[in-house]
């Protein structure tokens, strides 16, 4: 039997699945956001040490894609694809505007602390606890967190909006990375599925906030001359924003106004949603 699941379901498991994370106790997603931040930014640092080491970033690319497939499988909780999974639940007049504004916030803000929580353990055991530059590693940190933030205040007005163009664009894919992984009802599936998009993201160097939540302060910890403020202004605030936009308007809104609007008819639902491993 088929796990395929059928566009005009995966929109009804979205906003079921909207539902059921605007419901999460404060904690609770405090918790799963924090341990979403962490993988990214598990897979951040082996994505750039795996490119540096061969000289090819498409091979980290091709890596990413397994930190948003722990995400997926053990249902953590990401700021960048509850930007999509919240907008379908609130379409469907399941949720307000409160609970996904109290959603997006909290796991704003687990997503940042688990980030940081390895930016910093990253830093010791890269740097001998301070005691060295970090090497090739550290080089390329360094330079990605002049590249996400003072590279753009270098082009002014001019430089926000490609950041936060290249935010949206980001986006777009990663927050497909959360419908695909309810188009399976298989474990094997939903990996599958989530790699493609973030792969997409991931190899065009675009910009995503979660995972800016450790690569610029990282780099910041290595010695980039970069400041906070550098890092707000320029990168997580327009990044945060556009990341926004990509989801709510390309995904949440085009796959609730095509498939959301009317009740699946059978031929739209696919098989029972049974995971199967």
């Amino acid at each position: 039997m088929s796990d395929y699941v059928k566009p005009a379901q995966i929109v009804s498991l979205m906003a079921e699945a909207g539902l059921v994370k605007s419901r999460l106790p404060g904690l609770d997603l405090l918790i799963r956001a924090a341990l979403a931040g962490a993988y990214l930014a598990f897979v951040t640092s082996m994505a750039f040490l795996v490119g540096a080491q061969t000289g090819q970033f498409v091979v980290g690319a091709l890596l990413f894609p397994a930190g948003f497939a722990l995400i997926v499988v053990l249902g953590m909780e990401l700021l960048t694809g509850n930007f999509a999974v919240l907008p379908v639940a609130l379409f469907a007049g399941r949720i307000g505007w409160g609970a996904v504004l109290r959603n997006w916030g909290l796991v704003f803000l687990g997503n940042l602390f688990g980030s940081l929580v390895y930016a910093l353990l990253f830093w010791i055991a890269a740097t001998e606890a301070g005691h060295t530059t970090g090497g090739l590693i550290g080089d390329k940190l360094r330079a990605l967190a002049v590249s996400k933030t003072t590279a753009y205040e270098a082009f002014g007005l001019a430089g926000l909006l490609t950041v936060f163009v290249k935010a949206i664009l980001c986006n777009w894919m990663v927050s497909l990375g959360s419908v695909m992984g309810l188009a399976s009802t298989s474990t094997v599936g939903k990996i599958l599925g989530a790699w493609l998009p973030i792969f997409i993201f991931v190899s065009q160097g675009f910009e995503h906030s979660v995972v800016n939540m450790f690569a610029i302060p990282v780099g910041m910890m290595l010695g980039a001359p970069v400041s906070g403020t550098d890092w707000w202004l320029w990168n997580e605030i327009p990044v945060t924003l556009g990341n926004a936009v990509g989801a709510f308007v390309f995904t949440a809104g085009t796959f609730y106004a095509t498939f959301g609007r009317r009740q699946p008819s059978p031929q739209d639902v696919a098989a029972p949603l049974v995971v199967r491993s």
